[in-house]
């Protein structure tokens, strides 16, 4: 029997839009990228799809073409910085952003195409709540929520984890704060965000990746198409972000139940089989 190879795949995902989550999903992937991994990226926000832009990339294709059965995951797969491969979402079709979870089983169901050729899959999902973005994040194995200091951010987040603990029995989320004026205003969200669920949800574990700070090299790295740790290296946000991956890369790989993309696709399935049950 073939050896199931295992494969990172982690969700990133936040409770509300605006707090870099797509940004920090591009430069995690391309520092990983960077440290040898293979990695692609996912962009699963599948109405607002918007990492090509970061990266200034011109995708001819997208997911909503292998739905279609028009072409394969290999087809729309797009050649980012540092051998980082991304899988273009679809952008403004609204279909795409309405997809069943028997449609998106189908969109995972492709990955089983390139799970020979990855060490990291990275699925950036929408904002906010919806059935497309729960599903996705269930079916990885490991989630990184993503906060700013807004208290929008921080309640939206804790609602995210409500809902996927209480509902579907996820205790597991690494969190990092993004945006922040120093190290430690980072750790002291997190630290705010801690109290809330140790007070409100039992079995809920809460890990620190990190701290982003806010950085004006970051926003300068957006206006040219170009991620702050190909860009700037050096700068803060780079730094801070290199040091997340180097975290990601040394995080205990999950039993072999779980955490490949064989997993995330039978998942994927095993959620869209069941979709208006009730």
């Amino acid at each position: 029997m073939k050896k199931i190879k295992p494969v990172r795949v982690i969700a990133v995902t936040s409770g509300k839009g605006g707090v870099g989550k797509t940004n920090l999903s591009v430069n995690i992937g391309i520092a990983l990228a960077q440290m040898g991994r293979r990695v692609a990226l996912l962009d699963a926000d599948m109405g607002l799809a918007n990492v090509d832009i970061l990266l200034g990339l011109y995708p001819k294709f997208n997911l909503s073409h292998v739905l279609a059965g028009e072409k394969t995951l290999d087809e729309i797969m797009l050649a980012g910085p540092s051998g980082l491969k991304v899988i273009p979402g679809a952008s403004g079709i609204q279909k795409m952003s309405e997809l069943s979870t028997i449609e998106q089983a189908a969109v995972i169901r492709a990955f089983s195409e390139i799970d020979k050729d990855l060490d990291v899959l990275i699925v950036d999902t929408a904002a906010g709540i919806s059935a497309s973005v729960v599903n996705f994040a269930r079916a990885c194995k490991e989630i990184i929520v993503v906060v700013c200091d807004e208290p929008t951010s921080l309640t939206d987040a804790y609602a995210f984890i409500k809902l996927l603990n209480r509902d579907y029995g996820l205790a597991s989320f690494h969190i990092i704060t993004n945006m922040v004026q120093t190290l430690q205003q980072g750790q002291a969200l997190f630290q705010k965000l801690i109290k809330v669920t140790d007070h409100y949800l039992d079995d809920v574990t809460l890990q620190f990746a990190g701290a982003v700070p806010y950085d004006e090299y970051l926003r300068k790295s957006v206006q040219k198409q170009t991620p702050v740790v190909s860009a700037f290296p050096r700068s803060k946000a780079a730094l801070a972000v290199t040091a997340i991956a180097a975290k990601i890369d040394n995080w205990p790989l999950k039993s072999q139940t779980g955490g490949y993309i064989e997993f995330f696709i039978e998942r994927m399935i095993q959620y869209g089989s069941h979709e208006d049950v009730a």
